[in-house]
This record gives C-alpha cells, structure tokens and sequence, in this order.
C-alpha cells in the first residue's frame, strides 16, 4: 500500500468515496439473500460488480471500497469452501476494483483534474459474518484474544492483495475498533480508516460515546481517518463535531440513504433522504475530508456530491 491514502489526502483537501455496494447490486436485479452479501456475486457474477465499481468512478468516486465487507473465511467455510478457496476469492474482490480503476483510468478524458484514485479494501466488523444484523448492536459475547483471531487472517491476505488502504467499516463499538488497530501494527506498511455504526447524534450503536471512540484512536498512526458510515444522515454532523475536538485525523462520513434498515427481515423502510447532497454541507462544515455514502445509495448520489463539493470549486 505504501501510504498513497496519506499523499492523496495531503493533495486533495476533499476525497469523494463511492456509494453502496451490495444495495447497488440489488437495484441492478441480484439476489444477496444470503448471509455472504455481496460477495455472494464474487462466486456467482463478478462482472456485476466490477460494472457497479466502474460507474461509481464513472460517477466522481476517488476510492473503490471493495466486495469483502462480509468476505470472511468462516462465511466461505459455510458454503463448503476451504481456506486457499476463500483467499483467492477475496483477493479477486480487490483484482475487481483494480481492474474497474484501470479501464477507467486508460481513458485520457478521465484523467482531466483527477488524482488516480484509490482501492479500500472493506473489512466489516465480527458482527457482519454472524449475519444477524449485530454490527447494529455490538455487545459481542467472545472476547479481545477472540475478536484478533477473526480478524488476523482475513488481513494478512488483504495485505497482500494490492489495495491502497483497509476500510474497517461499519463498527459498532470501540472495543471492535481497539482490537484492528492494534493488529494493524502487525503490518507497519498499510493504512486504514476506521468507521463506526451509530444509533444516534452522539453514540455508536453499542452506546460509547463517539468523542471518546476519537480520543482513544487518536495515538495509532497508521489510522489516518476515523469516522462514520451506514447511521442515518441527519446525525452525522453532530457525530463529527464531537469527534472533531478529539483528534487531529482525517473526518470520514458517509451515512445511509436516510432508510430505516430492519435487521431480523433483512428490509428497509421508509423512504431516502431527498436532500442527501445538501446534507453533506453539515458534514463538511463538521470538517469531514472524505464523503460518500452507505447503504441504499447510489453513483447518482455519489455524482451529485461530485458536482456539488470538486467541480463546483475546480
């Protein structure tokens, strides 16, 4: 990785991230009733998700997070698959957006007053491989020494996968996010952003005070963004001011569409935020440098914050 998220953010003063993923390839008529998710489409269609990566660049995107939020050895073993199996699979996840950066970036006209842009390679939290929607509520029942052993060898191939950054995202406590900064010293080349679950303008889901998940992240270098992502959007503001005061590292925000996700049917409800790129003014204003969106949202989105927070100030 070789720190290009630390020389982009240096660059650029305001990075725009891609949309959703899994909820974008639902709209384009796949299936992911399945506890793997997106990367159910690794198996079964990886074409599909190389076009949603390459509208999304299409879109103004300077990063690609890639398909293996819920890419995790002990989700492959469920579907009969072994360890080298599973590897290879997450490593094609990023070969995916690599190869959607690389088509998009061979085209002059796409270089016009743009950095090269970047591949996060996703790292969801425990709770997203049990599946049962606990990255919305934390309170995992195993301990730190367990918590490293699922982490460790999903990032030790990703670390050797090519991507430019990990994207912890989607944490809903700060004990989670402990644990993967701590072990990312394990691999003193690599860079990561963390990004948290909240329930509201003030804490993550588990209930911690946002402010203090920032403080207690604040001494691991190699974090270079902390933040938040798939809460509500009307709360993201306030999450970052409170952030703000507490560390000296890059604001990430990129909420969800403003729908209610219900996680024992596995449905949304409710209807999307209509002002979702007007809202990132209170997002920037809170002093987020890298914006984007969660769940249910889509390039249309992501070109709209494109449109409203680069091309406006080229």
């Amino acid at each position: 990785m070789h720190r290009a998220f630390e020389s982009f953010l240096r660059a650029q003063p305001l990075l725009i991230l891609d949309g959703a993923l899994a909820t974008e390839l639902e709209r384009r008529g796949a299936d992911l009733r399945d506890p793997l998710w997106s990367a159910k489409y690794l198996i079964e269609q990886p074409e599909l998700i190389l076009s949603v990566h390459r509208d999304y660049f299409e879109a103004g995107a300077d990063v690609a997070t890639t398909a293996t939020y819920q890419a995790t050895f002990e989700a492959f073993q469920r579907r009969g698959m072994g360890a080298q199996a599973a590897g290879r699979l997450m490593r094609e996840a990023v070969a995916l957006a690599r190869s959607a950066r690389d088509q998009f970036w061979e085209i002059p006209r796409n270089r016009a007053n743009r950095r090269r842009p970047l591949i996060a390679a996703s790292i969801g939290p425990y709770g997203a491989m049990l599946a049962d929607g606990s990255e919305y509520r934390g309170n995992y029942p195993i301990d730190d020494r367990a918590l490293r052993a699922f982490h460790q060898p999903r990032l030790e191939v990703l670390a050797a996968s090519g991507a430019d950054l990990f994207a912890f995202e989607t944490f809903p406590c700060l004990r989670e996010a402990l644990v993967v900064a701590r072990l990312l010293e394990e691999y003193p080349t690599q860079s990561a952003w963390i990004s948290f679950s909240c329930q509201d303008g003030s804490r993550t889901n588990e209930g911690e005070d946002i402010g203090t998940c920032a403080a207690a992240l604040q001494s691991f270098a190699q974090i270079a963004a902390i933040g938040v992502n798939c809460t509500r959007p009307e709360h993201v503001g306030s999450l970052l001011g409170r952030m703000r005061p507490h560390t000296d590292k890059a604001l990430i925000a990129y909420p969800n569409s403003g729908e209610r996700y219900d996680a024992a049917t596995g449905t949304w409800h409710g209807h999307a935020d209509a002002s979702f790129c007007e809202a990132s003014r209170s997002w920037v204003e809170a002093g987020a440098r890298l914006i984007g969106g969660c769940c249910r949202t889509t390039p249309r989105d992501i070109a709209a914050l494109r449109a409203r927070w680069i091309a406006a100030s080229a």
